[in-house]
């Protein structure tokens, strides 16, 4: 059974088609990192003009990447929630017209829920474009996920497809929005994430002692402290006080001290999410671990975890850990196997809704 998948929850455009939630036949994403850069985050209204621009296109595309014509595609699965507005509108207008236009099924999934799914796909077909790493197996249940991006950071335990519980989240920032706000403190580009560690490779993450949260539930983040404490150890060890304006804060540091900040922020961090994870894993029944989300491309992250974890982790390419539409197609396909698809026509968004709410 072969889904075409949409996603633009945000500032990625994407298409993919897969079969049977776990081959690859084509995974197109078109991204507005470069655009956003500029303003240092993702501009919603920006990102939405520049979704109408190119979804159409990357829907092409993806079909004549997977050798497909309308014909081959048994049913299209499309991100309706969480996201920016206007994003979601875009995805969600153009699989609602696609699915009408050609008689196909539809259905809407959630965002969060489907990166978890990017660790399902393991085989590529003869004519995907990019040769990816794939885990060499898919994860079994009962399955304790750590979903981490730029907009979640939490804990979900999953008994089966479609049958999951929330351990715990994060009380304030998501680990990838404090990625984000220690890259603009430390003067290194949009989007953090990847500048944080490739700064950190060359840095000492021994130089600051940052704290850690101390919270009710082993299973809870917060990284709002954590972000906190690098603006005002930078503060300090460049002689300025609260005054001073954060953003020039980095023309005062040395190339080697931000390194240094880096690579501690980082250190910090992950050990936070990995102390939860593990926790987490010596309590509940778990069979396999995965980590999802934008942040699960970190190699310090993957490292850690897979050293103070007894079992082996099959991590998902980077390339599926950051925002795609395989991991939707992938979800669609278990969807579809359990619930009825939607009238096109009853299509809705919701910018906010959480997995356990749906």
């Amino acid at each position: 059974m072969k889904i075409l998948g949409i996603e633009s929850s945000c500032d990625e455009t994407a298409a993919a088609v897969v079969e049977n939630g776990e081959i690859l036949h084509s995974s197109v994403v078109h991204t507005q990192i470069d655009i956003h850069a500029t303003y240092g985050g993702v501009v919603p209204e920006v990102a939405a003009r520049n979704h109408l621009e190119v979804i159409n296109p990357v829907v092409r595309l993806a079909l004549a990447n997977a050798q497909c014509t309308w014909n081959d595609i048994d049913a299209i699965a499309v991100t309706n929630t969480p996201g920016l507005v206007g994003s979601l509108l875009i995805g969600s207008l153009t699989a609602q017209m696609l699915a009408f236009l050609h008689n196909i099924p539809l259905y809407p999934v959630h965002h969060v829920e489907a990166h978890v799914y990017a660790n399902f796909i393991t085989k590529q077909s003869g004519f995907s474009q990019e040769k990816l790493q794939l885990p060499v197996e898919q994860p079994k249940f009962p399955l304790l996920a750590l979903i981490v991006s730029g907009g979640h950071t939490q804990l979900v335990l999953f008994r089966n497809h479609g049958d999951f519980i929330l351990l715990g989240a994060t009380r304030d920032d998501a680990v990838g929005e404090a990625f984000d706000k220690v890259a603009k403190i430390l003067g290194f580009p949009y989007p953090g994430g990847p500048s944080i560690a490739k700064a950190a490779e060359v840095g000492n993450p021994r130089t600051y002692s940052l704290p850690k949260p101390k919270l009710d539930s082993p299973y809870e983040f917060s990284f709002s402290g954590l972000k906190t404490a690098v603006l005002r150890a930078v503060q300090h060890e460049v002689g300025v006080d609260i005054t001073f304006p954060s953003h020039k804060l980095s023309e005062r540091l040395t190339s080697a001290q931000r390194n240094d900040f880096a690579a501690s922020f980082q250190h910090t961090a992950v050990d936070i999410l990995v102390d939860a994870t593990t926790h987490a894993f010596a309590r509940e029944d778990v069979a396999s671990v995965v980590i999802a989300g934008g942040v699960a491309a970190n190699h310090e992250l993957r490292t850690h975890l897979a050293n103070r974890l007894p079992i082996q982790i099959h991590y998902a390419p980077p390339q599926l850990c950051t925002d795609n539409a395989a991991m939707v197609a992938s979800l669609g396909y278990y969807f579809s196997r359990e619930k009825s698809a939607i009238n096109p026509l009853d299509i809705r968004i919701a910018p906010r809704l959480t997995m356990t709410a749906r």
